[in-house]
Order: C-alpha cells, then sequence, then structure tokens
C-alpha cells in the first residue's frame, strides 16, 4: 500500500512540475549495496527555448560520476545513477551542463522532498530546481558573424555566385568545427548532425516538384498562348493589354514559380512590345512587379513563403485567406500606378493592322499538345486541393508536389533524367541546402538569439511596432539583398517574437515577414529572383537597364504597396 502511494505521490509532483528542469527519486533495491537515483530534467536558455545536446555531468561531494548524458532536441535529459547506500539526503549532489557557445553550469540538486518510506528500504527524495544555460561570447560567435556576413556581401554585390557563396560558408563553418573545434570548444560552431537537421527538406523536394511540373507544362504552349489570348482581348489598346499582361503574370506566379512563369512570358511580351513599336521595359516592368505581388498571395508563389510556411508550419489556406486580399489591392494599386508611370510610351505605341497581329500570334503561340495541357491542369488543380487540405491530411506540401510531378512525368512519358537535367535549377537547390546550413551556424553560436532580443527590446512588447518593425526592415533589407537568406535569417528571430509579444500569438508577424520579404524584394533588379532573370533577358534583347533605373521605376511603387500594407496590418492585427 505504501509503494503504491509513493508512486501517487511522485505522479502527483511530476505533474504539479511539469516545466521542471530537473528531478530525481532514490529508491534501494533489496540487498543491493547502493542508491538508485533516477534524475531527469530540462535545460533551457534565458528565453525559454531547449538547448540540445548539451553534456549532462554529475558530481558527488565534488567528485564526477561515472554516468553522464546529453540532453534531447527540447531540452530534456534523463540519467540512472548509483550512489553509495544512505548517501541522500545529506551528500552535496551537483548537475554539471556544458555545450560550446554557452556558460558551462554546475548546480546543486536542492529543495529535496521526502518520499514515503517502504519496509527495508530507505527513503526516497525528489528535488526541483530551474536549469537555465546562459550565452557565452566565443570565437565561434565572431566566425559565425563574419561568415554570415560574408555570404550576405558576395551576394548582394554579386561578387560570387550565390550557390558558390552559400557552400563557401557552409563548408567553412564546417571545417572551423571540425579542426579548431576539435582542439578547442570555442571554436565550435555546429556539427555535422545540426547542419544536415537544419536542411529544411520539404523547401528543396517542393521547390524541385514544382520545376518538373512546370517544365513539363511548359511544352504545351500554355504561358504564350495566354499571352497571345490578353493582345486578343485588348484588341490594340494598350493600357489595357499592359493592365491584362500583369493580372495574368500575377495569377500564374501566384500558383506557380514566379521566376518560371517570367522566363517563359517574357519572349512573348517583348515580341508584342516590338511589334507596337514601344519599349519592351514597358511591359516587362509592370509584369515583374506584378510576379512577385501575385507569387506573395500563396505558400508556393515565392521561395520566401515556402520557407516560411514550412518552418512555422502554415497551410496553403492559411496564406491564401491572411494574404489574398492584401495582395489583390496590391495588385490593383500596381496596375493603376504603372499605367500612369509608363503612359507617354503607351500612347506612341504604333497600332497597325491588329487583326493581321492576332492572326500571327495565334499560329505563333498555338497550344502545341492539348493532351498534355489537360493531363498538367487535372494534375496541378490535385495538387493544389492537397495543397489546400494540408490541415486535414497533416500532409507537408512538398508530398503533395512530389506526387503531383511523379504522376505528371509518368503519364506524360517525358524523360525524367531529361526533366532533372533541364527543368531542375540544382544551383537553386543546393543554394537553400547550404543557406540552411550557414543561418543555424549563427543560431547556434548565439548570434541570432543576440539580434532577437535587440527586436524586443525595440518594439518594447508592443504588437503594432513589432509588426511596422518586421515588415520594414524585411522589406528595405530585401531590397538590396536576395531576400532568400534574408528570410533564412529572419525565421528563428520572428519566432521568438510571436512567443515574447503579446498578441502575436495569431502569427501575425509571419504575414509581416512575408510581405515585407517579398515585396521588398520589388524595390531594386536584386532584390528578387524574378527581377534578375527579367533584366538578364531584357539585356539579352537588347534593352538593358541600369540599377538606378531600375530603382527608379521600382522603389516608388514599392513602398506605395508597404504602406498599403502596413494600414492592412494593423487594422486585422489582435
Amino acid at each position: 500500500m505504501k509503494s503504491i502511494l509513493a508512486v501517487l505521490l511522485l505522479t502527483i509532483a511530476s505533474l504539479l512540475f511539469p516545466s521542471s528542469p530537473g528531478w530525481g527519486y532514490s529508491q534501494a533495491r533489496p540487498g543491493a549495496d547502493f542508491d538508485l537515483l533516477t534524475i531527469s530534467g530540462q535545460v533551457r536558455t534565458p528565453q525559454g527555448k531547449g538547448v540540445r545536446e548539451a553534456q549532462v555531468r554529475f558530481f558527488l561531494e565534488g567528485q564526477a560520476l561515472e554516468a553522464e548524458t546529453e540532453t534531447s532536441a527540447k531540452g530534456t535529459f534523463r540519467a540512472e545513477l548509483r550512489l553509495p547506500r544512505g548517501s541522500l539526503p545529506s551528500a552535496r549532489l551537483e548537475v554539471q551542463i556544458e555545450k560550446p557557445s554557452f556558460t558551462t553550469l554546475r548546480h546543486a540538486v536542492e529543495r529535496l522532498l521526502p518520499a514515503p518510506e517502504a519496509p527495508g528500504q530507505p527513503a526516497g527524495f525528489l528535488a526541483h530546481q530551474p536549469l537555465v544555460l546562459e550565452r557565452a561570447v566565443t570565437p565561434a560567435l565572431w566566425i559565425a558573424s563574419l561568415v554570415l556576413l560574408g555570404v550576405y556581401v558576395l551576394i548582394a554585390l554579386e561578387l560570387m555566385h550565390r550557390t558558390l557563396a552559400a557552400l563557401l560558408g557552409g563548408s567553412l563553418l564546417l571545417a572551423i568545427s571540425y579542426t579548431a573545434g576539435t582542439f578547442d570548444p570555442g571554436y565550435f560552431i555546429l556539427s555535422y548532425h545540426d547542419a544536415m537537421a537544419a536542411i529544411d527538406l520539404n523547401v528543396v523536394f517542393l521547390l524541385m516538384a514544382m520545376m518538373i511540373i512546370v517544365g513539363v507544362m511548359k511544352r504545351t504552349g500554355v504561358f504564350q498562348w495566354m499571352a497571345y489570348k490578353s493582345f486578343q482581348m485588348a484588341r490594340g489598346n494598350v493600357p489595357v493589354l499592359a493592365a491584362l499582361l500583369m493580372v495574368l503574370t500575377a495569377l500564374a506566379s501566384a500558383f506557380l514559380d514566379n521566376v518560371t512563369t517570367m522566363l517563359l512570358i517574357i519572349p512573348v511580351t517583348v515580341e508584342i512590345a516590338l511589334t507596337l513599336k514601344i519599349n519592351p521595359l514597358a511591359l516587362l516592368m509592370p509584369q515583374v512587379f506584378a510576379s512577385n505581388v501575385g507569387g506573395t498571395a500563396t505558400l508556393i508563389g515565392d521561395p520566401p513563403n515556402i520557407m516560411i510556411g514550412s518552418f512555422a508550419k502554415l497551410s496553403f489556406l492559411d496564406f491564401v485567406s491572411n494574404l489574398g486580399l492584401v495582395c489583390l489591392i496590391c495588385l490593383g494599386l500596381t496596375v493603376v500606378y504603372y499605367l500612369f508611370w509608363y503612359r507617354r510610351d503607351y500612347q506612341r505605341a504604333q497600332v497597325e493592322d491588329v487583326p493581321r497581329m492576332i492572326a500571327h500570334l495565334r499560329q505563333a503561340f498555338a497550344i502545341t499538345d492539348a493532351r498534355l495541357l489537360t493531363y498538367s491542369l487535372v494534375i496541378l488543380g490535385t495538387v493544389i486541393a492537397m495543397f489546400i487540405m494540408h490541415g486535414t491530411l497533416h500532409m507537408e506540401p512538398s508530398i503533395a508536389a512530389l506526387i503531383g510531378a511523379s504522376a505528371l512525368v509518368a503519364i506524360s512519358r517525358v524523360d525524367i533524367v531529361e526533366m532533372l537535367e533541364r527543368e531542375v535549377e540544382w544551383p537553386t537547390l543546393i543554394f537553400f541546402m547550404f543557406l540552411f546550413v550557414v543561418v543555424p551556424g549563427a543560431e547556434e553560436t548565439g548570434l541570432i538569439q543576440m539580434i532577437a532580443d535587440q527586436a524586443r527590446d525595440l518594439s518594447r512588447g508592443s504588437l503594432p511596432l513589432a509588426i511596422v518593425i518586421v515588415l520594414w526592415v524585411s522589406a528595405i533589407a530585401s531590397a538590396f539583398i536576395d531576400n532568400i537568406p534574408f528570410t533564412a535569417t529572419m525565421l528563428p528571430i520572428v519566432a521568438y517574437l510571436n512567443q515574447v509579444t503579446p498578441g502575436a500569438e495569431s502569427g501575425i508577424l509571419w504575414w509581416s515577414l512575408a510581405l515585407g520579404a517579398c515585396l521588398g524584394g520589388n524595390g531594386t533588379m536584386i532584390g528578387a529572383s524574378a527581377n534578375v532573370v527579367t533584366v538578364g533577358l531584357a539585356e539579352k534583347a537588347g534593352y538593358p537597364i541600369s540599377f538606378l533605373q531600375y530603382m527608379k521605376a521600382a522603389f516608388p511603387p514599392m513602398l506605395l504597396t508597404l504602406l498599403v500594407c502596413t494600414a492592412w496590418l494593423l487594422w486585422v492585427a489582435p
């Protein structure tokens, strides 16, 4: 009866201290010459985040015990200690926690509570105390900070291809960890296991699968056909044509990759512009801006959204319901702005023999494979339906995309090797993979937490101020550096702000980050991948545009859309 009572008391105590970082229960085995102490707990940072893979050692009266363990992914640990019989409660038992980039913590097990005694056995003991591990400024922190900054500089100044910059940065972090870090823990930045675990395969596989789906669809000529239909609907009215092309591009970018959308639609746009005797940039600039606006509305429309959705476990419907309307408003504002900005170019257009031009475009940009287009649309619709049912199916978006991509390749009988070689942008995928290594290096050494604490202090616990800070800092930064690495850096920061800012539990700061990173990327030619592609193809067609020219045409409407987003977010904030 007393044994049952002891178990019940221990269970009640564990319920009373659910967040207990450490507790222990001592019970002797009949005939044994030792006490068996089972001790478990949780180690956290001052911000309440569990510290994983920390070494846990135990000391009795200052002497190290043989037993040791390490914390789990959530910072919990558990160990069984054989102590001299009758040593507790008078003996001094200590727990020591060690991990690179943290100060070593050695804490005495205190506040022992006696458990009911059983016949022939000494009393057990219950202990409870908080274990908080403080950050330490080590060489690893400075190295991780310099590597992250170096990757940003190489990408922003285009001194090196962004994939090579990320590859170099990630490899350097691991190399230092396993050379200098082997001899001095102060130089250990990131373990190989942590680096591999940090690579978000949901993002990588989702991008790869959508690339394959779009690669098959483009063989049908559907994108060029849609551009021709826009010209046909406009009937020679250039402003109407520009508006239709913007809407078409935004719609396509919402459900497909905006970079691929621009790659496919730019050649048709250039041909139409030359036929109308106007500068192709008068149509291309509004289109690329609209592609980024449209891509902001959905989970799969823009790479930053894919990263945010995967990190924060947000569904396709979450993005559409929270960002769809504001993106639609921004698209309307974009159309009005560019129709005014390029009004003189549109007025100079020479519209001659519209029926003949329509006939030419009908023949040049007809659907080349109607059956394959039917298969593609059915499978794409099925994939989007699975995206929408994400919450019900508990299925990662990448699984739905992989199912659709493999089924479409199988049905279309397209050569899978050719698809993987020509349609999958492996440099982009490798860029993502090593970017996911560089950023956790900065997180593991404490840099990201330092930035997050500064953002928390700056917002002073105010949700409206936090919304404005995340939105505008993301937007301005994304305009001048690639918005993908910036988003990767901001993910843990926004996650922390969601925890410490009252009212942010709704996830509104994720929408601030998405709008800032995606729409802010519109500001300059290097802010988003679609911008870079458009500038490159325009230059190839003989219409180069300088950095300042691009900024002059894109930065003002970017600021206008951000003002709309600011008002929207503050209005819907809880």
